[in-house]
């Protein structure tokens, strides 16, 4: 499988999250040791600086106190032994140093421009990256990891829509439709998804595409919830 990031310098250290975790520093790629990888997760997600005893109670919720801490310990000495020095700590806190960029948070930052809709051109750009951040860290079930997980998805959804809106604006309506089918395809019953890309079919003026997909979410949704789509999502589709 060919590796992607949205971590475009190799000016820094980072943190890969997507279709990871692996770090790179100075542009070579370094893998995790695997029982330390569910710490770096953590402290990636987790900007802030921590209390130890908090860290380990979260990633060692069924083991004591003092085991917990070793547990800690041992974490950190594995990490540093595979070359990767890219948490502070102390007797007290740990946290991920300053330097270090993580690419879920590049692309957190990226969908809060769009839904505040202070996304430049750069912005508006298709990125072969949208699948993982509407999957962060599948196959991890940690509490923590599941917030992450669906608190991204959510802003990615927000972002795709507002970004397909973008597009259609401005007569990119090819990519309008492409941003908006990464967000239905997501999540096949959500309305605003299904919205902008109706919206966006409009635009480029493919009435039959608009109405054969409303028709298709109609009948999911029937199917699925008993229910139909709004009236104003069937006044636009049948009024072109």
């Amino acid at each position: 499988m060919t590796t992607f990031s949205p971590l475009l310098t190799a000016a820094h250290p980072a943190v890969h999250l997507f279709r990871g975790p692996y770090v790179t520093v100075g542009g070579h790629r370094s893998e995790v040791p695997e029982g330390s990888k569910r710490l770096l997760m953590y402290v990636a997600l987790h900007r802030q600086r921590m209390a130890r005893k908090h860290v380990a109670g979260a990633l060692w919720p069924d083991t004591d106190e003092g085991r917990a801490a070793g547990n800690l310990r041992s974490t950190l000495w594995r990490l540093r032994g595979a070359g990767i020095d890219l948490i502070e700590a102390d007797k007290w806190t740990l946290s991920l140093r300053e330097d270090v960029l993580v690419d879920v948070e590049l692309v957190g930052d990226w969908a809060a421009r769009l839904i505040a809709r202070s996304a430049g051109a750069e912005d508006l750009k298709l990125s072969p990256w949208w699948p993982d951040a509407l999957d962060l860290l599948p196959g991890w079930y940690d509490d923590w990891a599941l917030s992450a997980r669906e608190r991204l998805r959510q802003r990615t959804l927000h972002a795709l829509e507002e970004l397909s809106r973008r597009l259609t604006a401005v007569g990119r309506c090819a990519e309008a439709v492409e941003a908006a089918m990464t967000a239905v395809i997501a999540e096949p019953l959500r309305e605003s998804a299904q919205r902008a890309l109706i919206e966006a079919h409009l635009a480029e003026g493919n009435v039959v595409e608009a109405r054969r997909g409303y028709e298709v979410y109609r009948e999911l949704l029937n199917r699925e919830l008993g229910v139909a789509p709004g009236p104003e999502l069937f006044s636009r589709v049948h009024a072109a």
